[in-house]
């Protein structure tokens, strides 16, 4: 469960900006939108947030910020050498900032606990990198790792209550790997159950959506009822899904195709299973005909291929974040979408969706409590802010939101101009 996020000098995230599921002392949608947690000390989160803003205003650059994070948790052990650059980018239309560390934290909870971990990097090097964990209520520091630029040597404050073998950890924890995924690689169980959230928990997809091939895999096992109850509920018409899998055959790739090119796609498949995927619908005497999903729509193909995704996240309470959830897709299909994460009935773990989205038909109270809603845009040096609804505190229940969002009131709107 995600609490909070903060990241700066990243792209165009210059200055700090904080991101917050925490709900508001507001009883508002209070039933459906929020839930309370495990924790030794009770939370009140929400299980949404939207993030309005013009193009080029950030939006995207915060979602690939937390993915960025996930990533270099995820690999700057196992996958990156010594040497390897670590794939952060600094506020760049600033001299100062293009020699500093982009910084990374976030505050979540984990089976029951809550931790607050964080790092800060450069291309080349961790700078600092800390961890905290409230196991009892009470804040406990796990380990800190600071870089000394006199001494060119790096700071260590392993607490007491991280347990394990800690010195082994930190002589092998190189400068462009991360202290937690090298105590991971090395065994660590303390710090197994952070490091899984990042891996397993975190779900991102970008305005493309998914790739079709999960959902079809959910259709070849028992779970095909559940999408196909998913399509039916957004109401595509569909009556049956049919998949087919095959292994690739070289002999299917056009006679005209130059041979070099055959070898590398050749290569690339070999081993791999092509998915054939194909939609049913009832023609007027009520028989079955079947068409190709690339026959359908891209908004009936894009839902099919969010089926999956969306479904294993409200079953096992992921954190999921899309950028750009309206491109494709009807203004009731993303209201849809969103709403199942609003319902304890389809959301019973808990699970948590942040989207980008432009579409203001669902920028209303009766969808989103107030401090659901949030905005994006950019200030005169192009340096992305981030704020809340809540900042101008719009009346409840009274203001129309998507109004005023759209006469300019909370600003990130794109001001167009005559050419």
């Amino acid at each position: 469960m995600l609490i909070e996020m903060s990241v700066a000098n990243f792209r165009s995230l210059r200055d700090q900006q904080t991101f917050s599921l925490m709900k508001s002392s507001s009883d508002e949608l209070e039933c459906t939108n929020t839930f309370s947690t495990r924790a030794f000390k009770t939370f009140e989160l929400l299980r949404s947030a939207a993030i309005y803003g013009p193009n080029a205003s950030g939006k995207s650059n915060f979602l690939a910020a937390l993915r960025t994070m996930k990533k270099i948790v995820q690999e700057s052990a196992s996958h990156y050498k010594r040497g390897d650059k670590l794939p952060v980018t600094p506020f760049r239309l600033n001299a100062e900032n293009r020699g500093l560390p982009s910084e990374f934290e976030v505050s979540c909870i984990v089976d029951g606990v809550r931790y607050q971990y964080g790092f800060s990097v450069t291309a080349e090097k961790v700078h600092e990198e800390w961890l905290f964990a409230y196991p009892k209520g009470r804040p406990q520091r796990w380990f800190i790792r600071s870089w000394n630029n006199e001494e060119e040597k790096y700071e260590w404050d392993l607490g007491h209550n991280l347990t394990g073998e800690k010195q082994l950890w930190l002589k092998s924890t190189r400068d462009n790997a991360l202290f937690l995924s090298t105590a991971i690689q090395l065994n660590s169980e303390q710090l197994k159950p952070l490091f899984d959230w990042f891996d397993e928990s975190l779900r991102f997809a970008n305005v493309s959506g998914w790739n079709p091939a999960f959902t079809a895999s959910l259709c070849e096992v028992e779970d095909k009822s559940r999408v196909m109850d998913f399509m039916k509920a957004a109401d595509l018409n569909i009556d049956d899904i049919l998949v087919e899998t095959e292994a690739f055959d070289s002999k299917v790739l056009p006679d005209d195709m130059p041979e070099h090119i055959k070898d590398v796609i050749s290569k690339d498949l070999e081993g791999k299973k092509i998915i054939d995927i194909k939609t049913v619908h009832k023609d007027s005497e009520g028989k079955d005909v079947v068409f190709d999903l690339e026959d359908e729509s891209d908004g009936t193909q894009k839902l099919f291929s969010f089926a999956g995704p969306w479904l294993d996240a409200l079953e096992n309470g992921y954190v999921l974040f899309i950028d750009e959830l309206h491109d494709n897709l009807h203004p009731q299909l993303v209201q849809f979408l969103v709403q199942l994460f609003h319902s304890s009935k389809t959301n019973p773990k808990n699970a948590q969706l942040v989207f980008t989205t432009h579409e203001t038909s669902i920028l209303n109270q009766n969808v989103f409590r107030r401090d659901q809603i949030w905005f994006c845009e950019k200030a005169k040096d192009l340096s992305s802010h981030l704020f809340s609804l809540l900042d101008f505190s719009p009346r409840k229940g009274r203001e129309n939101i998507e109004q005023a969002y759209l006469s300019g009131r909370y600003g990130a709107i794109p001001f167009v101009r005559a050419i």
